[in-house]
C-alpha cells in the first residue's frame, strides 16, 4: 500500500546502513515508519510504499519498502527542515532569517544561488557555500536511492549501492550495471542483468556478455574451490547464466578471446587441457609458489634445533617424543618452509611447543595465528602463548573504497618465525595476503590435517603445496593424545582409511544411535543436548555440546535443528526480548555465528584488567552469544567466544544465523567438548569419507553418531568429492626450476 505525509521528527538513523526510524504525519495522524531511507529530516514530503506490522513493544508501525522524496513546499516546513540538523551550522534563528528573507524560494535559493545567502544576517560567503554544499549532497543522495528504486532495487539495497558509488552511482549504472556483480555484495548476476536490462541493455551486447562469462568464471572458483576452468566446462556454464542457445555460442568465444586480450583473465594449460583462469586468482597463485619458493630456498635460515634440545624438552616435560616428532621439530627449527600434518591425537600441538621452546630460547620472534576465531583461541589455550586470526594478525582494513590489510610487502610482520594452525582452511586470498606480510628470511611452519575439507573458498593451498614435493613435509601416523579404551582417534583414523568405525564397542567417548528416519533423528539429537548427555556427564553441558550437520536443509538439518533446540534450551519468556527476521526469531541468550567476513564490524575487548581494546573485523565462523537486544531499533549486541562484543543493526542481521547446530564446513578449524553429528541421505559429492572424518575429529570428550549405519558405511566408503583444479602446484614446480 502506498502512504504519504510530511516528516514531524527522525527518531533513530543509522548512518552507517541508513536504518530509519521516524514519525511522518498523514492525514491529521503521527504515524511510526521504519526502513532503509537516504538521509531525510523534518518537513520533507515522503511518498512510501510498504505494509503495516505490528512492533510487539511500539504497536503498528509502517515498513517502507519504496520512497520518494519532496522537498517541503510551505515556509513553515522549509524552515522545519532547515533548522533540522542535517545542514550543519544552521539552527532554528539562521533558518528562521533565511526563510523570512526568501520564503517558498528558500531552497531553490540555496540549490542554484548560493551568494544570495550571505545577505541573509549571520551568514558569511563562507558559510553560504557550506550550506549549499551540504544541501547538495542530501539531494544527490536522495536522487540516487530513487533512481535505484525505478529498476525494483530495495531501499536498503539502494543504500548500499549509494554508499559505494556516492555521486557517480546514475552514471556508473547507465555506463555498465554489471560493475554491481564485483562491487557490491549480495548482487548477483541475475540482479545486475535484471537492471541492465531495464536501462536497455541488449541481451546479446557485448558487455552483458562480458558480464557472464567472467560471472561463470568466477562462480566455478567460489562454488567449486577450482581457480581454474576448462574451456568446455566454461563455455556451458556460461550459456547457462546467458540464457542463450547452442548456436549462440560463438558469442561467448568472442567474450573470451576480449577478456583475456583486456587482461581480466587469463588463458592456461592444465593437465593437457586448455582452460581460464580470473587474473586475479592466477596472480594470487603465482605470488604464492614464487613466495614459498624463495622462503625455502632461503640459505640465510640458521639452524637452531639438535637432538640435545629436543632430549631436553622431553625431560622436562616428561615425555617421550616419536621418531617423526623429532623429525619435524628439527625441521620447523632448521629449515625455511616446513609442513607438518596429521589426523588428531598425533601429537601436534607437543610439536609446535617443542619448536616455540626452542626458537625463543635462541631470541627469535614467534608468530602463532590461525584461520578463525575459535582455531586462534585454541592454539592459544594449548601452547600458553598468543595466538591470533590470520585477519588481525594482517590487521585487516576493508571499507566500500578499499580492500586490504595494513600489513603487507610494505609493512611486514615483525617476525623471525610464523606458525600458522589448521592450514587446510587457507584459500589463495588468505594465503596469499599472509605470505605479502612475511619478511624474505622469515620461517613458515604449516600445521593442518591435509585429509580435512579443503577451504571454504577457492584454491586447494595445503593439498597443492605438499603434492609439488618441494619442501619438507612431515605427516605423523602415531596416536598419542587418547588413553587406550579412547575410540575417538581411533575411529577417526579407520574413517582415514576408509575402515567402518568400531560401532559396537562400549567407549565412554565415541557411541552410536541407530535411528532411521530423519524426524526422530532430530528429536533424539534434542533430547540429547537438553537432558541425557549432560544428565549422565557431570563435566558436559548443554553448552558443551554442538550439534553438526552434513547439510542445512531436511528435518534433521541445521535449520531445522536450531529451532527445536533453541525452542528447548532458550524458549520464548516474558524476560527474553526477540527479534524477528525473515521468519527466523533471535533471543537474548542464543548461540550465533557471523556466517561472511565483515572487515569494517566494530568491536571492543575488556581484559581481565577491565581496559578496553577497540578494532574492526568479525569474520566467517566467529561463534558467540546475543548479549543484548534492542527492540525499539531491532539490533542487537553479540559476546563472541574469544571477549569481541560487537553491535548488529537491523540491516546487519542477516549476517549472523543461530549456532545451535552448524554444518560440518562451518565447523572447521573448531573443536567443542562434545560433538553429535546426524548422518542421513545426500548427494556423493557431500556425504564422503571427508565430511565424516572432519566432523568425528571436531570432537575432545564425546562423539555422538546418529542414524543408518548403512549410511555411515557409504559415507565410509565414498571416496569421491569435488575435485578442485588449481594452479598452484604446477607453478611452484615451474618457480623452483627458474631457481635452482
Amino acid at each position: 500500500m502506498k502512504i504519504s505525509g510530511s516528516v514531524e521528527n527522525v527518531i533513530y538513523r543509522n548512518s552507517e546502513n541508513g536504518y530509519t526510524i521516524l514519525s511522518l504525519f498523514v492525514e491529521n495522524k503521527n504515524i511510526v515508519v521504519a526502513g532503509k531511507f537516504p538521509v531525510v529530516g523534518k518537513g520533507e514530503l515522503l511518498e512510501l510504499e510498504g505494509e503495516f506490522k505490528i512492533n510487539k513493544r511500539y504497536g503498528e508501525q509502517f515498513e517502507a519498502s519504496s520512497i520518494k522524496v519532496a522537498k517541503p513546499t510551505d515556509t513553515l516546513a522549509i524552515e522545519k527542515y532547515l533548522s533540522c540538523g542535517l545542514i550543519s551550522g544552521v539552527g532554528e534563528v539562521t533558518a528562521h532569517n533565511i526563510v523570512k528573507m526568501f520564503g517558498k524560494d528558500t531552497l531553490d535559493v540555496i540549490d542554484r544561488s548560493p551568494s544570495l545567502l550571505s545577505k541573509v544576517r549571520g551568514i558569511s560567503e563562507k558559510k553560504a557555500n557550506e550550506i549549499h554544499n551540504t544541501y547538495q549532497e542530501i539531494k544527490k543522495m536522495q536522487e540516487a536511492v530513487m533512481f535505484l528504486q525505478k529498476y525494483d532495487i530495495s531501499i536498503n539495497m539502494a543504500v548500499k549501492i549509494f554508499n559505494k558509488y556516492k555521486y557517480l552511482t546514475e552514471e556508473i549504472l547507465t555506463t555498465n550495471p554489471y560493475r554491481l556483480i564485483e562491487d557490491i555484495d549480495g548482487i548477483g548476476f541475475k540482479t545486475a542483468d535484471k537492471i541492465a536490462g531495464k536501462l536497455g541493455f541488449e541481451r546479446t551486447s557485448e558487455i552483458r556478455i562480458r558480464a557472464g562469462v567472467v560471472f561463470a568464471l568466477g562462480e566455478i572458483a567460489e562454488k567449486q574451490g577450482s581457480t581454474v576452468a576448462f574451456v568446455d566446462e566454461l563455455q556451458r556454464l556460461s550459456l547457462e547464466v546467458l540464457e542463450l542457445d547452442d548456436d549462440e555460442l560463438e558469442l561467448i568465444q568472442n567474450a573470451l578471446v576480449d577478456l583475456e586480450i583486456s587482461g581480466v583473465i587469463k588463458k592456461i594449460e592444465l593437465d593437457e587441457k586448455e582452460g581460464f583462469a580470473i587474473t586475479k586468482y592466477y596472480s594470487m597463485e603465482a605470488f604464492i609458489a614464487r613466495k614459498l619458493i624463495t622462503l625455502g630456498m632461503n640459505s640465510n635460515v640458521q639452524k637452531y634445533g639438535s637432538d640435545e634440545e629436543i632430549s631436553q624438552y622431553e625431560k622436562l616435560n616428561k615425555i617421550e617424543l616419536h621418531e617423526n616428532q623429532k623429525k619435524a621439530i628439527l625441521a620447523g627449527t632448521s629449515e625455511g618452509v616446513v609442513i607438518i600434518t596429521g589426523g588428531p591425537g598425533t601429537g601436534k600441538t607437543t610439536i609446535v611447543k617443542c619448536i616455540l621452546k626452542i626458537l625463543k630460547g635462541q631470541g627469535l620472534k614467534c608468530m602463532l595465528m590461525a584461520p578463525t576465531g575459535r582455531a586462534a583461541k585454541r592454539l592459544e589455550e594449548q601452547t600458553g602463548e598468543p595466538a591470533s586470526t590470520i585477519h588481525r594478525a594482517l590487521e585487516s582494513n576493508f571499507s566500500a573504497s578499499q580492500r586490504g590489510f595494513s600489513r603487507n610487502e610494505h609493512n611486514p610482520l615483525e617476525a623471525d618465525a610464523i606458525i600458522v594452525d589448521e592450514v587446510s582452511m587457507l584459500d589463495v586470498f588468505l594465503m596469499s595476503s599472509l605470505l605479502k606480510a612475511t619478511n624474505f628470511g622469515t620461517r613458515v611452519i604449516l600445521v593442518g590435517d591435509k585429509d580435512q575439507l579443503p577451504s571454504v573458498g577457492a584454491g586447494n593451498v595445503l593439498a597443492d603445496i605438499i603434492a609439488s614435493e618441494l619442501f619438507n613435509v612431515v605427516e605423523l601416523t602415531q596416536i598419542f593424545r587418547q588413553s587406550e579404551d579412547s575410540m575417538i582417534a581411533q575411529n577417526a583414523h579407520k574413517i582415514n582409511n576408509s575402515e567402518m568405525p568400531d560401532l559396537s564397542v562400549k567407549s565412554s567417548d565415541f557411541f552410536y544411535s541407530k535411528t532411521a528416519e530423519p524426524e526422530k533423528i532430530a528429536s533424539e539429537i534434542v533430547s540429547m543436548v537438553a537432558e541425557r548427555i549432560p544428565r549422565y556427564y557431570e563435566d558436559i553441558s548443554s553448552e558443551d555440546i554442538q550439534v553438526i550437520c552434513p547439510m542445512k536443509a531436511g528435518l534433521a538439518g541445521a535449520t531445522n535443528l536450531n529451532v527445536l533446540i533453541q525452542d528447548k534450551l532458550n524458549p520464548k519468556s516474558s524476560d527474553k526480548k526477540e527479534i524477528e527476521l525473515q521468519k527466523r526469531i533471535f533471543r537474548t541468550g542464543d548461540r550465533v555465528m557471523q556466517i561472511v567476513n565483515n572487515y569494517d564490524k566494530e568491536w571492543e575487548k575488556f581484559t581481565s584488567y577491565g581496559y578496553a581494546t577497540y578494532g574492526t573485523g568479525v569474520f566467517n565462523g566467529d561463534m558467540g552469544k546475543i548479549e543484548e537486544i534492542n527492540p525499539e531499533i531491532n539490533s542487537m549486541t553479540v559476546l563472541f567466544d574469544d571477549g569481541r562484543r560487537a553491535f548488529y543493526s537491523y540491516a546487519e542481521l542477516d549476517e549472523i544465523v543461530l549456532s545451535y547446530a552448524i554444518t560440518i564446513h562451518k565447523s572447521q578449524g573448531s573443536e567443542f567438548p562434545a560433538v553429535i553429528i546426524p548422518i542421513v541421505g545426500g548427494s556423493p559429492l557431500l556425504m564422503n569419507k571427508n565430511l565424516l572424518y572432519t566432523a568425528v575429529t571436531r570432537a575432545k570428550k564425546m562423539v555422538v553418531l546418529i542414524g543408518k549405519s548403512s549410511n555411515i558405511y557409504y559415507m565410509v566408503k565414498n571416496q569421491s568429492s569435488a575435485v578442485r583444479y588449481t594452479m598452484l602446484k604446477t607453478l611452484l614446480k615451474k618457480y623452483f626450476m627458474q631457481n635452482v
